[in-house]
């Protein structure tokens, strides 16, 4: 997967939070549960992107980046 394609995904995830976000009326228990699975994809898809635009400067394959488990994307300190 390549930067422009995880861009993709990323500009797809979005799309979808938005669209979950803005539906009135409050979220079905599932579509809480789909937002909250959104919010971890989206850490993780950014976490690769991340790595893989830091190996590039670097000199490194950033083909040799990979997606990291959501436990350790979610537990990053802002």
């Amino acid at each position: 997967m390549d930067n422009e394609q995880i861009l993709d995904d990323i500009g797809a995830l979005v799309e979808e939070e938005r669209a979950l976000r803005s539906r009135t009326g409050g979220l079905l228990p599932e579509e809480l549960q789909r937002l909250a699975e959104l919010e971890v994809r989206l850490d993780q898809c950014w976490d690769l992107l991340r790595q893989r635009r830091a190996k590039a400067e670097f000199g490194e394959d950033p083909d040799t980046a990979t997606l990291r488990p959501a436990a350790e994307v979610e537990s990053y300190r802002n």
